[in-house]
């Protein structure tokens, strides 16, 4: 297997002109922040921005604690991946990820600066400094899970003048803030949760009322179990899938929770819409 390295400070665009990158020069896998990545897809690794403190995210990316850079070294040996591309801040951080993971020494250097504009670098740090905002290169639903509740959003557009074969890949990557950006930690509670289920169960036609919801976080997601009453007559099913459609896309693009199921038990069925001598029939 040949390594190269694309290299550059902190906060200059790697992540996101990584694709770019190793299309160009024929790698088909890339080592970045803890990740190995291959075809669009997180083939292992868990990302190093999902780290406390930034101290215990660059001994992630370095593998230096022993249970990563083990982890990485299988994944590497099953994964048939011919060319790897190192990403790192310096020529000496690669090195250094390459000997962790006894992957050889690095063939060949490419630089930011040999693929970005001063103004472009200047452009990525202020998204970095400014709203502490990183790229990964790969797609939302491959870091959804692992970045529940700290996932911004797909980058669809991240300055005015892409290239034109950037523009395929920028789907291709993701936005989000690390828990150990200076912008601080957040959460969000069950109450935001319950209330925006309510508030979107309710707009749907044939739901009576909201009788109680329990929410469960993991570590993954939210599971969140509804006890409803719908109007007599109404298609329960067809109710209940909308309201549940409807609960799972506004919640994760409210919150970037991510949820991991919604459930809605049906407890009775209100008849105070139907005329009162038929209520009495049934």
């Amino acid at each position: 297997m040949e390594v190269i390295a694309f290299t550059g400070p902190s906060g200059t665009g790697k992540s996101y002109r990584s694709i770019m990158v190793a299309k160009d020069n024929g790698a088909d896998g890339i080592i970045d922040d803890g990740l190995l990545i291959s075809n669009g897809k997180v083939i292992a690794g868990t990302s190093a921005k999902r780290e406390d403190t930034r101290i215990a995210s660059v001994k992630h990316a370095l593998f230096i604690p022993p249970q990563y850079a083990n982890e990485m070294k299988r994944a590497i040996k099953k994964s048939g991946i011919g060319r790897l591309m190192i990403l790192g801040t310096s020529e000496e951080m690669a090195q250094k990820i390459a000997a962790r993971l006894g992957v050889g020494s690095i063939s060949r250097f490419i630089h930011i600066e040999d693929v970005a504009t001063p103004e472009e670098m200047a452009m990525a740090n202020r998204m970095r400094l400014e709203d502490g905002k990183h790229v990964i290169p790969v797609p939302t639903f491959e870091i959804q899970k692992e970045f529940s509740g700290y996932f911004l959003h797909p980058l669809r557009r991240f300055q005015k003048n892409l290239d034109i074969e950037e523009r395929g890949a920028a789907a291709d990557k993701s936005i989000v803030r690390p828990t150990f950006s200076y912008m601080g930690d957040f959460t969000i509670s069950d109450d935001v949760l319950c209330q925006l289920a309510v508030h979107e169960a309710m707009r749907v036609d044939g739901v009576a009322r909201i009788r109680n919801i329990n929410v469960r976080k993991t570590s993954h997601g939210v599971h969140m179990d509804i006890t409803a009453s719908l109007d007599y007559g109404c298609d329960i099913l067809r109710v209940c899938r909308i309201a549940q459609y409807n609960i799972r896309g506004v919640i994760e693009a409210l919150t970037s929770v991510n949820m991991r199921r919604v459930h809605i038990l049906v407890k009775d069925l209100n008849t105070d819409k139907l005329p009162s001598d038929r209520i009495q029939h049934t």
